[in-house]
């Protein structure tokens, strides 16, 4: 049987700033009280599943990082191990705005400017690096991944060799199996323990 490993990836819960149709970027807001209760909704589901996880890593932002340490407190046997590489993309003079305080300031075409917004290639750059060496150094592993919601659409457009115009929503749950150099997906951003 050739090496397998197994990612969860989770997109971060609700924050103040989510809810107000505010960019976050890299900016490090925390879960508002709603946000919490999805991450602790999450937490639950994944310690009722029969899916084993062996390591929680997460973004360093508190986000993030709030979220995977409910988890990990829920499922126990795993510490959370932070990585700056799973940052949300870092969006220039447009963290903080709005899509009318941009219009505001920049205009209406705003997003045709160089405000400083990381591009896709530095981003994914990022993202591969941290998946390749989770495979080298995890194989025959199962890792939760907790992340953000523009880097993880970014990320599963490469792995999954196709483009997706799904949101991706806050605590959603999917599932991606690596076997030899091949990407195999199994659950795609689900939010069935926030929809009960």
């Amino acid at each position: 049987m050739g090496i397998t490993t197994t990612f969860g990836f989770i997109r971060h819960g609700i924050t103040a700033w989510n809810a107000e149709g505010r960019l976050q970027g890299q900016i490090d807001i925390e879960l508002s009280p709603e946000g919490s209760r999805q991450a602790m909704a999450l937490a639950d589901r994944l310690a009722a599943e029969k899916q084993k996880w062996d390591l929680i890593y997460s973004s360093d932002l508190s986000r993030a990082e709030q979220t995977a340490r409910y988890i990990a407190d829920k499922i126990g046997g795993t510490n959370v191990i932070t990585d700056v590489r799973l940052r949300e993309r870092s969006f220039g003079l447009l963290e903080g705005t709005t899509v009318e305080e941009r219009i505001s300031r920049w205009g209406e075409q705003w997003a045709e400017l160089d405000l400083g917004v990381e591009s896709d290639e530095h981003l994914l750059a990022r993202g591969l690096s941290f998946i390749e060496e989770m495979c080298e150094i995890h194989p025959n592993q199962n890792i939760l991944i907790v992340s953000h919601g523009g880097y993880l659409a970014l990320l599963y457009t490469a792995l999954f060799d196709s483009d997706t115009d799904e949101h991706i929503s806050n605590t959603s749950f999917s599932i991606a199996v690596r076997e030899k150099d091949k990407w195999h997906k199994r659950l795609f951003n689900c939010t069935a323990h926030i929809q009960a």
